[in-house]
C-alpha cells in the first residue's frame, strides 16, 4: 500500500489555556484536614481569598466571625456535627443566592435526593488542583 502523503503529519492547533485565576471569597468547609489544607493552598495560588471550617457549626462560626459576603461555599457532604446540606440549608435561610459546590467520595447520583438541594454543583473525591479550579471558575462565572 502506498503511504498518502501528509496523513498522520497533521498537528492540531494547542488547545487554549484557561485562565483559572479568580479574586473572589470562598468559604471552603472540609473535615478531612489534608483535603481542606490541599484545597485551600490551591484557591489561594489562585487568587481567591479562602476562609475554611472542618464542619458545619465551624462554617457558621467563621461566618459571624468575619464582615465579609461570601461569593461561593465549598463544602463536603458528609462531616460530624452538621453536614454540608444543612448547612447550605442554614446559610441560605439568610443567603438565597450563595452558589454552592459539594465535595464528597461518594458517586453524585448516590447522595440522598431529599437531603440534596437542587441548586449545586458537585466535584467528586479525589480531584486535581485543575479540576477543583475549573469548577470553581465556571461556578462562579454563571
Amino acid at each position: 500500500m502506498d503511504k498518502v502523503e501528509g496523513v498522520g503529519d497533521i498537528i492540531k492547533p494547542e488547545e487554549q489555556v484557561r485562565d483559572l485565576t479568580g479574586n473572589s471569597t470562598i468559604l471552603l468547609v472540609e473535615d478531612e484536614d489534608a483535603v481542606r489544607m490541599f484545597a485551600a493552598r490551591a484557591l489561594k495560588n489562585k487568587g481567591y481569598t479562602v476562609y475554611e471550617a472542618d464542619c458545619g457549626v465551624s462554617a457558621l462560626k467563621v461566618l459571624d466571625e468575619i464582615d465579609v459576603e461570601i461569593d461561593l461555599l465549598i463544602s463536603d457532604v458528609m462531616m460530624p456535627q452538621m453536614d454540608g446540606p444543612s448547612l447550605v440549608k442554614k446559610i441560605r435561610e439568610t443567603d438565597q443566592k450563595l452558589k454552592v459546590i459539594f465535595i464528597s467520595g461518594y458517586a453524585e447520583d448516590a447522595l440522598d435526593d431529599t437531603i440534596m438541594d437542587k441548586d449545586f454543583h458537585f466535584l467528586s473525591k479525589p480531584f486535581s488542583l485543575k479540576q477543583l479550579a475549573e469548577q470553581v471558575k465556571e461556578v462562579l462565572e454563571k
